[in-house]
């Protein structure tokens, strides 16, 4: 295998300075909600850019954005690259943006040193992937994988009551240059880099993150019913304290699920209690698991475990238990070979590499599920991520977008020069 061509590293850090001006923050990160206008000025500046370099530009009905570059045969399925745009409130200005603007450098790379590829490679750029305004997140990856929008995705309003299907519409209509194609069309393979958003790689030293799949996700509500009572003038004996119970059924969990597996998470993040008074104690409390392990049947037995060890609890304290799952999505398994080119070519670069897992959800999840997918990690400074102080340093992004432009050409089983 021979070294690829040498992408353009100035280039791809301005492309990350002017896209981070879009919903720029004062304190240096990025606001750029899902289908906000700030939403489309990025889409309407790629467009812009993929259609200078003469790459065809395309939206479906999910408002996914592609920028095509043709190849040999055309009829052929494309390869594809790309993240996505769109940020938490108070995001980062390298989550997605990052691997968006790493494959519009790998398609300029390619028409500048006039590569001829065996079919079209395709940049994209996922709608709402975050989720923070319109749930779920990842929904342009998922509206692709099933070619269909699911019942009553469109009718989902964010917090100021606007519907998701008129900020879609609004958004189709702002890129009218763009052509329209259905949704769903196949690809060769996907490929995603992404920043790590964990510490990982900085820790041990590692510039490249070759990822052999993305986690199962399980959410699981659990609810606590006891009996409320004055505060002031109920003993011990007599009391059934829903949170009490909450608190020792946490306590158990943290105390067990984490530290007895390495690859296990488990997080409380939210917690109700009713009636909330100061001075009564909660006759009912609803806490979340967010509950995530490479393994789908670790997932199956810790949901076990915790229903058990949470009813235990309950009994002791004289209250009821239930638990519901909220959201179920298995764990996705990368493609081995395509795993082993990104593997193969960071090391021909010579950039030390880590193979890991990933703890987040991204559109690669559900691009695996349609064919050949994986994923390159890149390091972010103390792992922060959704925080306005993420930062990754400018070799390491360059690092991570060369190994995309290797990966996709030796993945493509590169043609020929013009």
């Amino acid at each position: 295998m021979t070294l690829g061509p040498t992408i353009d590293g100035g280039r791809l850090l301005a492309r990350l300075d002017a896209f981070a001006a879009i919903g720029g923050t004062p304190a240096g990160g990025v606001n750029r909600p899902a289908l906000s206008v700030e939403d489309r000025a990025a889409r309407a500046l790629l467009a812009r850019l993929g259609a200078a370099r003469g790459f065809s530009v395309f939206q479906d009905a999910a408002a996914n954005l592609f920028l095509r570059r043709s190849g040999a045969d055309n009829d052929r399925p494309p390869f594809m690259i790309g993240s996505h745009l769109d940020s938490q409130p108070t995001g980062g200005r390298y989550d997605g943006a990052l691997g968006t603007l790493a494959a519009l450098e790998v398609l300029e790379t390619l028409e500048d040193n006039g590569i001829v590829t065996a079919s079209a490679v395709e940049l994209v750029a996922w709608t709402n992937e975050e989720g923070s305004r319109f749930s779920p997140g990842a929904f342009g990856s998922q509206v692709h994988a099933t070619g269909v929008f699911p019942d009553g995705w469109q009718d989902t309003v964010d917090g100021n009551g606007i519907r998701l299907a008129d900020e879609l519409a609004a958004t189709l209509a702002a890129l009218p240059e763009a052509i329209e194609r259905p949704l769903g069309l196949p690809a060769a393979g996907y490929i995603e880099l992404h920043i790590e958003q964990g510490p990982l790689l900085e820790r041990q030293g590692a510039l490249i993150g070759v990822v052999e799949g993305i986690q199962g996700t399980r959410w699981l509500e659990v609810v606590i019913e006891g009996q409320v009572a004055h505060a002031g003038t109920t003993p011990l004996a007599d009391r059934r304290d829903a949170m009490a119970v909450a608190a020792a059924i946490i306590a158990r969990l943290q105390a067990t699920v984490m530290p007895s597996d390495s690859d296990a998470r488990l997080t409380v993040g939210r917690l109700t209690l009713v009636p909330g008074a100061v001075n009564v104690i909660p006759g009912e409390v609803t806490f979340s698991i967010d509950l995530r392990h490479p393994n789908g049947g670790e997932i199956d037995r810790l949901e076990a475990e915790i229903g058990a060890l949470a009813a235990e609890t309950a009994a002791s304290g004289g209250c009821r238990v239930s638990l519901r799952r909220s959201m179920d999505v298995a764990p996705a398994h990368f493609d081995d070979r395509l795993t082993g080119i990104i593997q193969s070519v960071a090391e021909k670069r010579g950039f030390p590499t880590r193979r890991m897992f990933s703890g987040a959800f991204h559109d690669a999840l559900f691009m695996a599920r349609l064919g050949p997918a994986a994923m390159i990690f890149v390091p972010c400074r103390n792992g922060l991520s959704h925080n306005e102080a993420e930062y990754v340093e400018p070799h390491q992004a360059i690092a991570g977008t060369q190994v995309l432009c290797d990966a996709t050409l030796e993945a493509m089983q590169l043609g020929k020069h013009r």
